[in-house]
């Protein structure tokens, strides 16, 4: 380890976040980025690592992807963030492109800068809309660490914060289970539900057949809005835009973020029929931020649009997904007592384990082969495995062949890591 890495680490555990800290140390190392490109990063020492993370699809198309680098330079020689109060070419464009590629109900957009502030957007609108306010989430999902996302998410994170939900305005019910839903909405009072469309923090369980579309039938009996969290399953990584039209839903708002950044400038939107957007029509100052619909974001997200937008990019998405799941059953096959299940949608994936530390120490034992690739937080005994969406097949190979060697230090490490 570098003197520069550990002298880092040493002040991040004095005035940054002495947990992470702990946590990166209890792997064996001192992880600082530096060169990054396209799929692959560096530390400061010099290590090469494979990112199957990309950020939660923050770099869904690649570190420093070079047309987005090139829209920021551009677009940074001609606007600012602009004035939330004016309208601007640069704000259409990017509405426009996000309800192109929607369902046919979308009739607004309103950008914001984060996923889970767009959650608790979309929440507002949808308790001005139905005027209502309960709004019913999956107990095991993460919606974002703002107020009302945080209180619609699992519900360790508000209590950790001493904000534990009202029960008569957020209820959590099972996933892949209707019939709780049903119950709950039988009360005539919910305003929302808001669901990811595969959950990322549980570590990916996949929809039973009809699930969505079943969600969306039942907000739809009760008086209810349907709100598909896209933030980290939509743009592309369903092998579709959207995840949950994938699935065969119609959601009344889709919120996006992260991948629709770039990795460059922080940007969300919530798309939205015309009945969630109707606030708008009375009170356009109702929901205002400095930074909402940034003109130099919205540039930036345009190219991001176009690039996503491009057959080849979907060509490409269609080989990674079909790859990935043919060579990792493959390495289920071989190693079928500790990686139980591969969980797949394009290339959204969770490799399950039989233990219950299982994803942590395949983390650690992936960072020590030059991959870096999460935990699942709310199950971690899953690993989260993420490629960007343009990686090419050379480099997913890399992957699998850097996956087989880890899988049996792995199973070697789950003795020795500490809880956490």
């Amino acid at each position: 380890m570098s003197q520069e890495s550990h002298e880092i680490y040493e002040t991040a555990a004095r005035v940054w976040n002495p947990n992470k800290v702990d946590l990166f140390r209890s792997f064996g190392v001192e992880m600082v980025m530096g060169k990054r490109e396209g799929s692959r990063f560096s530390d400061l020492d010099g290590h090469t690592y494979i990112d199957m993370h990309s950020n939660g699809g923050v770099f869904n198309l690649g570190h420093r992807n070079p047309e987005v680098m090139q829209a920021l330079i551009d677009g940074a020689q001609k606007v600012d963030a602009g004035n939330h109060y004016f309208p601007s070419k640069y704000k259409n464009d990017l509405c426009e492109a996000l309800l192109k590629v929607s369902p046919s109900n979308m009739h607004y957009v309103y950008m914001l800068n984060g996923g889970g502030e767009a959650n608790d957007a979309a929440i507002k609108f949808a308790r001005r809309a139905t005027k209502r306010t309960r709004v019913v989430a999956l107990d095991c999902a993460f919606h974002g660490s703002t107020g009302i996302s945080m209180e619609a998410g699992y519900t360790g994170f508000a209590d950790f914060f001493h904000m534990s939900p009202d029960p008569e305005a957020y209820t959590h019910v099972p996933y892949n289970d209707l019939d709780a839903l049903e119950e709950v909405l039988r009360k005539n009072d919910t305003a929302c539900v808001i669901l990811e469309s595969i959950p990322a923090t549980a570590g990916f369980p996949l929809p039973i057949e009809g699930y969505h579309k079943g969600v969306e039938t039942l907000c739809h009996k009760y008086g209810a809005m349907y709100i598909a969290d896209e933030v980290q399953t939509g743009l592309m990584r369903s092998g579709q835009m959207w995840c949950a039209v994938k699935y065969g839903a119609e959601p009344d708002m889709i919120v996006t973020g992260k991948g629709l950044s770039g990795g460059y400038y922080p940007m969300s939107a919530v798309i939205m029929s015309k009945e969630a957007g109707a606030w708008l029509t009375k009170d356009g100052f109702a929901h205002v931020s400095s930074f909402n619909a940034s003109e130099l974001g919205c540039i930036v997200s345009c190219k991001v649009m176009e690039i996503l937008s491009r057959p080849e990019t979907k060509k490409n998405v269609d080989f990674l997904t079909d790859f990935f799941h043919k060579e990792l059953q493959k390495e289920q096959a071989k190693y079928p007592e500790f990686l139980t299940g591969i969980r797949q949608c394009g290339v959204i994936m969770g490799l399950k384990t039989s233990n219950k530390k299982g994803g942590m120490t395949l983390m650690a034992a992936l960072i020590q082969n030059g991959v870096w690739a999460v935990m699942a937080d709310f199950d971690r005994s899953v690993l989260q495995f993420k490629p960007n969406l343009l990686m090419d097949e050379a480099t997913a190979r890399e992957v699998i062949e850097r996956l087989d060697r880890a899988i049996p230090m792995a199973e070697q490490l789950v003795d020795h890591l500490p809880d956490m």
